[in-house]
């Protein structure tokens, strides 16, 4: 893997990756607008296994926000999130606190280079690939890296949070990327 822009517009993440050296490839692909699945449509763009792709969901967990980045192919396991946060409850984030915590727009949402930055947990699946997909930090944009590389760059735990294959109500374009 090298190091690419997506063609002249560079984000946030891509600029943490580069300054820590990270081992990274960016995939811009075309987003169709409309699109609510934002992590759907980044998987059958690039021709990804959708479980390789990764979207990041922001949580509230007990009042505290915490970036969740789970496979595209599932949804998010708020119990077990909290659970493993040693916390009692965890909801989806206000979408507006979100992007404005990350500095994101909604379905370009990266665990990496948040403006302000958030506790990190990341699905245990992603340890089963090579290479796993992110958000690139804008839609139409996704960075594949090594998740023990994603992990140590976000100082991320690792955790069982997915459920199962995502369900229109999982799709919530409101904080999710």
């Amino acid at each position: 893997m090298g190091r690419k822009t997506a063609g002249p517009r560079s984000t946030p993440a891509l600029a943490a990756l580069t300054a820590a050296a990270v081992p990274f490839t960016a995939h811009p692909y075309s987003h169709e607008a409309g699109v609510s699945s934002y992590g759907l449509e980044a998987a059958a763009a690039l021709g990804v296994d959708p479980d390789r792709v990764f979207k990041t969901l922001m949580a509230s967990v007990d009042g505290g926000v915490v970036a969740a980045v789970v496979p595209v192919s599932g949804s998010l396991d708020l119990k077990a999130l909290a659970s493993v946060l040693g916390r009692r409850k965890a909801a989806m984030a206000d979408p507006d606190a979100a992007r404005r915590r990350t500095g994101y727009v909604l379905g370009g949402i990266s665990p990496i280079g948040q403006r302000q930055a958030s506790p990190v947990v990341v699905d245990r699946s992603a340890l089963d690939h090579v290479t796993v997909f992110v958000s690139g930090g804008q839609r139409g944009l996704d960075i594949e890296l090594a998740p023990a590389d994603l992990v140590a760059v976000t100082h991320a735990l690792v955790a069982p949070i997915a459920g199962t294959r995502s369900r229109p109500e999982d799709r919530r374009p409101a904080s999710s990327a």
